[in-house]
Parts: C-alpha cells; sequence; structure tokens
C-alpha cells in the first residue's frame, strides 16, 4: 500500500505560480491604461474648473483674466492676488499626473488681460498620452505627443 501524500507536489505549485503570472501579466497592463485614461479625464475636468476659475475671475474683479495660476489660488479672504477658485495642487501646476501651464496674454494699457491659454501636459509616459489645451474661446483641444494648441482637434 501507498502511503497517503500530505500537501502539494512540486510540480503542482509551479503549474499554479505558472498560472498566476500569466493572469498578472494580462491584468497589469490593462490597470495601467485605465489609470492613464482616468489621468487624462481629470486632467480634462482640472482644465475645465481653470476655465471656469478664469472666467469667474474677470467676473468677480474687472481687471480681465488673472496674470498667473497662483492668483485662482486658495486665500483666507478672496482678492486679485488669491481669488480661492482653484486648489493649491491646481495653482501650483501639478495634479493628476499632469502638468499645467498657464500663459495670459499682453496686458493693455489699463493693465487689462483679454486673453489666456492653458496646457495640460502628461508629467510621465505614464501619465496619459494626449496633451490638452484651452484658451477664451472655451474649447478644449487635444493632441497626441506633443502640446497642443489652438489648431488642434477639439475634444
Amino acid at each position: 500500500m501507498r502511503k497517503q501524500q500530505k500537501g502539494f507536489s512540486l510540480i503542482e505549485l509551479l503549474i499554479v505560480v505558472a498560472i498566476i503570472l500569466i493572469i498578472a501579466a494580462l491584468a497589469v497592463p490593462q490597470l495601467l491604461s485605465a489609470r492613464a485614461a482616468a489621468n487624462e479625464a481629470a486632467a480634462v475636468g482640472a482644465v475645465r474648473a481653470l476655465d471656469q476659475a478664469c472666467v469667474t475671475y474677470t467676473d468677480a474683479y474687472n481687471i480681465g483674466y488673472p496674470a498667473a495660476l497662483s492668483n485662482l489660488g486658495p486665500a483666507v479672504t478672496p482678492s486679485p492676488a488669491a481669488a480661492d477658485l482653484i486648489d493649491q495642487n491646481l495653482a501650483n501646476g501639478l495634479k493628476s499626473g499632469y502638468n499645467f501651464i498657464y500663459t495670459p496674454g499682453a496686458a493693455d494699457a489699463n493693465g487689462y488681460i483679454s486673453s489666456f491659454a492653458v496646457n495640460a501636459n502628461p508629467a510621465s509616459s505614464s501619465s496619459g498620452v494626449r496633451y490638452f489645451y484651452l484658451d477664451q474661446n472655451e474649447v478644449i483641444m487635444y493632441a497626441y505627443g506633443n502640446p497642443a494648441g489652438p489648431t488642434d482637434q477639439p475634444l
């Protein structure tokens, strides 16, 4: 008579480990692409929030668009220097794996800024693949591989 075996043999364990590794190899790329898509969606939301903040800033202070992202940032008492319209991360120019670059237009003789542009660029290749652009026309444009501009594809 043969003695009863306790536990698993080495071959059985190796087969189970191989199956787990195959499943992980299939799941990890999907997880990374889902993360990049989530970052892109968050970047579009942040660009829309910046657009709304710029319009609100112009309406509230009647001095045109802000001169910098920091003018839209948090404050105890809202003022043109810090309007308390966006969170600190976005005011610093980095959120959800994207770098946000705000460029005000030239000021007129009275200091009124009548235009602006916002670029949202992925901080790394794992953050996202699309670049976004918005200006005072309030249409979000996107491009692949290079920073987006006013002539790129609308979102």
